[in-house]
């Protein structure tokens, strides 16, 4: 094999490498669709100098006050919300509805 041929080959699979990373999946930013996946930063932010089973609450980036719980998840203390947000897309839910 030619020194041109084996250099096409290796540009080839670079832009195939560039290609799959440019369009994959972006699992590792926690967003899945454009929405995001898992707890907002204020819920690590209200347990800071907390302990597990403590009481906190924040206000969501939506200007709802959130209350909830500590826990601990990935070895970090975490708001586990008293009332969380449904599942599935169905919106966020006012105060009304709480």
């Amino acid at each position: 094999m030619g020194a041109t041929k084996k250099a096409i080959i290796i540009i080839t699979f670079a832009g195939m490498l560039t290609a799959a990373n440019a369009f994959g999946d972006d699992s590792s930013s926690g967003r899945q669709g454009g929405r995001h996946q898992g707890p907002p930063p204020e819920a690590y932010t209200a347990c800071e100098g907390k302990s597990a089973g403590d009481t906190a609450e924040f206000v969501s980036p939506h200007g709802d006050t959130v209350t909830g719980t500590c826990e601990e998840r990935d070895g970090r203390l975490v708001l586990r919300p008293d009332n969380p947000p449904e599942r599935g897309g169905g919106g966020r839910r006012s105060q009304s509805e709480n």
